[in-house]
């Protein structure tokens, strides 16, 4: 029984208490030991995104193609559902206890407690969840793997064949989600940052210098009459090969639209990823800073800094989960052998419609809520509609401008609302801030020693910067979508990637900090 005044989350504790987690370090964990361990994990990643599931077949669609790099995994492999279930549950925790349908105290060491385990629960209820659908629907078996089973455990081979890849999908899942809590225990920083960030790296690298041509199986060539071009791949070598195999002619007629507009990987991609970095670059260095003075030893003084980017690139994390969420359930609805065939939502054009083999919408409103992906799904039909038609897939001029409408204002508005909930259940809220500054013996000079005082002061900026804070990292990835990435990282994934190493070198500045004046470490919450 659950006592009176408690969430009825706690009926689940005898169930959260008891399952798998990573032990938390007892004392101070060595910087040394940090680095390890973080490197170790980063390493495990690369292995399971090249460990591929046994069994599957190479005709398999991949549901969330759109949203590799926000995903941070790799299809067809362990990975194949990335950090999707750990995102997807931390979104439903935070809305339901953001509306109160969860009643928890998470200022209170039990209340957090429950809700961790909770939030454990779910990440499991989600990779069953995200991997059945898929697995029924997409992620086909091979046919020779099939008939390997054929007459074991009751002689059905197909569905020996889908169990087989689901319990995979699932201890790949739930081994990511042990890598997150082993990175954020005993690492630096989270392990959901370190895998975009990895997974973002990689692709950029590539993007940007993959020679190998787009059809592996034809040799490289520039097109014309009926011949296809069959370019390389990377910005860089196809920009090369381009200006030495084609006449000044050519290149004025179309070589240099190719060359800065054309997927993959075109030029103006790759201006856009440098410009996307020197910006999150510089907000990120952008900040508040109140002055602070020790309350007992005299001439003590530091600085509070709140940055412009204060709830970080979280926000967009989970907005971007929650699209491919929508993408993936729009897909299943409309073309699952079951799932399409469920009264009012099955097979609605309204919710999201797809051509046949397509991974992509092309219509409804999964359409709408989809990426705008570099110029030639926005401007250049606007600018021509005429001679762009083929961009607009059908689409009226008016859906055009209004795909670009509503998928900036959902990136923008959504990151608002995620970063207000993300502040308020991490402690980083202006009481919650108070007590932290209270606690360490500090004050801003010429104010009472007061944490209500000081709340106040803190009032006046951090609820403000949130909104700026999720504001911009919506409005920058999805600005960087609108002029494409290098590497079809998205532009999500860029402004992530940029924003995780540049708080991972300051992680690494702080621990090593702790490291020299261990004093310290009780305000940065160490013990």
């Amino acid at each position: 029984m659950v006592e009176e005044g408690k969430s009825k989350l706690f009926i689940l504790k005898p169930i959260t208490d008891r399952m798998p987690a990573v032990t938390r370090p007892e004392g101070h964990v060595h910087f040394r030991t940090k680095m390890l361990w973080t490197a170790f994990i980063l390493i495990l990643y690369f292995v399971m995104c090249n460990v591929l599931i046994y069994g599957l077949s190479s005709n398999s669609l991949d549901v969330f193609s759109e949203f590799r790099a926000i995903m941070a995994g790799a299809s067809g492999s362990l990975m194949h559902l990335g950090i999707g279930p750990i995102v997807t549950a931390s979104i439903i925790m935070q809305l339901f206890t953001g509306a109160k349908i969860i009643k928890l105290d998470l200022k209170k060491t039990e209340d957090k407690s429950i809700y961790q385990g909770t939030q454990k629960l779910l990440v499991i209820i989600m990779i069953v969840v995200e991997s059945v659908p898929q697995v029924y629907g997409y992620l086909m078996p091979d046919s020779a793997f099939v008939s390997k089973l054929n007459g074991t455990f009751g002689g059905n081979g197909m569905l020996m064949a889908n169990l087989a890849i689901i319990l995979q999908l699932c201890i790949g899942s739930y081994i990511v989600f042990l890598m997150d809590e082993v990175v954020s225990k005993w690492g630096i920083g989270s392990g959901i940052s370190l895998f975009i960030a990895a997974g973002v790296a990689e692709a950029v690298f590539t993007g940007t210098l993959n020679w190998m041509p787009i059809n592996t199986n034809a040799p490289l060539s520039v097109g014309g009459g009926d011949v296809s071009a069959n370019l390389p791949v990377g910005t860089l070598p196809k920009t090369i090969y381009l200006l030495q195999h084609m006449s000044s002619s050519d290149l004025t007629r179309g070589g240099y639209e190719t060359m800065m507009l054309q997927q993959p990987n075109p030029i103006l991609a790759l201006i856009s990823t440098i410009c996307i970095f020197f910006i999150v670059a510089y907000l990120e260095s952008s900040r508040l800073e109140l002055p602070l003075a020790h309350g007992k030893v005299r001439g003590a003084r530091g600085r509070y800094p709140i940055r412009l980017i204060y709830a970080s690139n979280i926000p967009v994390i989970l907005m971007s989960a929650l699209l491919a969420n929508v993408s993936m359930f729009s897909i299943l609805f409309w073309s699952h052998p079951s799932l399409s065939r469920i009264p009012l939502i099955g097979h609605q054009w309204w919710i999201g419609g797809y051509e046949v083999g397509a991974t992509t919408p092309s219509t409804g409103g999964a359409w709408y809520l989809s990426r705008v992906n570099g110029v030639q799904d926005w401007l250049l039909p606007l600018m021509n509609p005429d001679r762009y038609s083929y961009y607009m897939m059908g689409h009226e001029y008016y859906q055009v401008l209004l795909h670009l409408i509503v998928y900036v204002g959902i990136m923008v508005l959504g990151s608002i609302v995620f970063a207000k909930f993300w502040i308020a259940t991490t402690n980083m809220g202006p009481e919650a801030v108070a007590k932290q500054i209270q606690s360490s013996g500090l004050q801003i000079p010429g104010f009472r020693r007061d944490p209500r005082v000081l709340r106040k002061i803190l009032e006046r900026y951090i609820p403000a910067v949130t909104v700026i804070s999720g504001a911009f990292v919506g409005g920058i990835a999805a600005g960087a979508d609108l002029f494409g990435t290098v590497g079809d990282t998205s532009g999500t994934g860029v402004l992530l990637a940029v924003g995780i190493v540049i708080n991972l070198y300051e992680a690494i500045g702080k621990e090593q900090m702790v490291e020299m004046h261990p004093v310290l470490r009780g305000f940065f919450g160490e013990q």
